[in-house]
């Protein structure tokens, strides 16, 4: 397969930190595949050694098996995972947490329920004051901030200081039942890396080089890991657009994948510039609208 320069540039990309700019058509999940392809047979990496990360299930498995594929399913020991997945597994093994333990959507519905029973408070449409309370929460722990500082989009159907209440109840309750939820994984595999260097240790010994995909989607909390994990070697690929987030509601900040070479002094930077998806009439028509607007 032929490969222009910048595709090249980032498929033998090797040690420390590298960001790929990549707009959409432009080959970003054949550069991905076959980056890993050759940092296994051109830079001698054992597959065990890596680790790739993206933000969907369909996405990780769409990944996983074009480059199976590419490798004829020789190198099977390539990690890869979506960022839930992936702290659940670390969360597992440091805790012995299993799928039961993660709090179903009904249950928590439930809860929630149950505890705003315990308010006077004028509630039209209950279902929809639960979607803006776990919305509330989930932005809280994302934040990795208390949630008295964080603003509270239904304030005239509920105060902020009901859902701060409801906040901690609903913490107490998780701690009791012994359960997590989605966002739990997160923070809480945040927490053990920052207390337990020497599980910290073992982990970036695992996975030496680590590949993210989809990178404007990630948000602080999941970033503090990552650099965590990649620490001290930095060996970090990450693939992104900036032009494109769509998960600024779940608490995306592209704004990090901007400040990456802040973070990361002396990387390496790769812009994947050539649209394969689109003719060339559809991309000069699409870039006169978007200057024009």
């Amino acid at each position: 397969m032929e490969f222009h320069k910048a595709q090249l540039e980032a498929i033998r990309h090797f040690n420390g930190p590298c960001i790929t700019l990549a707009g959409p058509g432009s080959g970003k999940t054949t550069v991905l595949t076959y980056r890993i392809l050759n940092l296994i047979e051109k830079c001698g990496v054992a597959p065990e050694h890596i680790l790739v990360i993206t933000f969907t299930r369909a996405a990780a498995t769409e990944m996983k098996e074009r480059f199976l594929k590419l490798s004829d399913n020789r190198y099977s020991g390539v990690c890869f995972q979506t960022f839930h997945s992936f702290f659940f597994m670390i969360l597992r093994k440091a805790y012995g947490y299993r799928a039961d333990n993660i709090i179903t959507q009904q249950e928590q519905t439930r809860f929630f329920k149950n505890i705003l029973n315990e308010y006077e408070l004028e509630i039209t449409d209950t279902m929809e004051l639960i979607r803006h309370a776990t919305a509330w929460i989930s932005n809280v722990k994302r934040s990795g901030k208390s949630p008295d500082t964080q603003p509270v989009a239904a304030a005239g159907i509920c105060p902020q200081e009901i859902l701060c209440e409801i906040y901690h109840k609903y913490q107490q309750y998780l701690t009791a039942k012994r359960l997590i939820d989605f966002e739990d994984m997160t923070v809480y595999c945040y927490d053990l890396f920052s207390q337990r260097k020497d599980i910290l240790w073992q982990w970036q010994e695992q996975y030496q080089y680590i590949l993210v995909d989809e990178f404007q989607d990630i948000n602080r909390v999941q970033y503090e890991i990552v650099k965590m994990l990649a620490a001290p070697e930095n060996n970090l690929f990450i693939v992104g657009d900036d032009d494109q987030s769509i998960y600024r509601f779940r608490g995306a900040k592209p704004e990090i994948m901007l400040g990456f070479e802040k973070d990361f002094p002396g990387t390496k930077r790769v812009l994947l510039g050539t649209n394969y998806r689109s003719t060339k009439e559809i991309v000069e028509t699409s870039l006169k609208l978007i200057g024009h607007n």
